[in-house]
């Protein structure tokens, strides 16, 4: 028979055994942390989105209890220009961000190496050019200052806008790749001014006309369908999207972002506030 301190030594063998496999499960745990933990895990999990301004926030304000009760934390995250979302999302310091279309996230990735993937395109939002000083394109004079955003991808988009319009001519092909150098014809010598989306608003004082999507337009009471000289035609190549990770792209945290934010709480948000801005880019 096994005397007292031979069961003394197996019950001390026996504790250490098990804080063993406790310490191991903690530090299993501890490599999960992290933002972005799978779907379905124990406990609430916690999920950031970079950005910017309404209605993207209004959309993510909307989703955030409806993951609460699918055990999801979702921490909006409100940053201040439209380069800081991608760089936080590339460093890892958020799970996944929405404020762009798909042509200017392939333009940060090419120029930064990283591997951002679209997710799901939540709207359409109506781009347009637009005057404090005149009341259609005709007016504008000879020399006319026209502000553009000066990222590559809007750059050409609102070259292409304003070419569709007759303002002026661009090389064959060029596509939503097109520069002022690929201009070929401007009778009324435009003067083209570019600068970061952010100044869009505040050029509608100082220039004669401004080219900028309804995020920007809205808080001046601007919307495309009642104020803009020309509007953009219809284009699901700038949709307003969500946007990953590579690494992140198919967790089940990530997937069940996308199927709240391309919800039906979403689209009748959008129809009843935002019909004449932007429209829905799921069914």
């Amino acid at each position: 028979m096994m005397n007292k301190k031979a069961v003394l030594i197996l019950l001390f063998a026996m504790t250490l055994l098990l804080a063993a496999c406790g310490q191991k499960a903690d530090n299993t745990a501890s490599t999960n942390t992290g933002t972005d933990k799978q779907a379905g895990t124990t406990g609430e999990q916690t999920l950031k989105v970079a950005t910017l301004i309404p209605p993207m926030t209004d959309i993510l304000d909307i989703v955030k209890p409806l993951l609460q009760k699918d055990g999801i934390n979702l921490e909006v995250v409100v940053l201040s220009d439209n380069v800081q979302p991608n760089d936080a999302l590339a460093n890892k310091e958020v799970d996944a961000n929405f404020f762009q279309h798909v042509p200017y996230m392939k333009q940060y990735n090419e120029s930064k190496g990283s591997n951002l993937v679209a997710i799901q395109p939540i709207y359409d939002a109506i781009y347009g050019a637009y005057s404090k000083k005149y009341k259609s394109i005709d007016q504008l004079p000879e020399g006319a200052v026209i502000a553009i955003a000066n990222d590559p991808s809007n750059i050409g988009r609102s070259l292409q806008m304003l070419a569709q319009a007759g303002m002026i001519t661009l090389k064959d092909g060029v596509g939503m790749n097109a520069t002022q150098a690929d201009i070929t014809s401007n009778p009324k010598k435009f003067e083209f001014k570019e600068v970061d989306l952010l100044m869009l608003a505040r050029m509608y004082d100082e220039a004669d006309l401004v080219a900028m999507t309804p995020a920007y337009a809205k808080p001046l009471n601007l919307t495309p369908v009642k104020d803009a000289l020309v509007t953009e035609k219809a284009d699901s190549t700038f949709a307003i999207t969500l946007v990953a990770r590579e690494d992140n792209k198919d967790s089940a945290a990530i997937q069940k972002l996308k199927e709240r934010m391309a919800g039906p709480e979403v689209k009748k948000f959008l129809e009843d506030n935002y019909s004449d801005i932007a429209v829905p880019a799921f069914k």
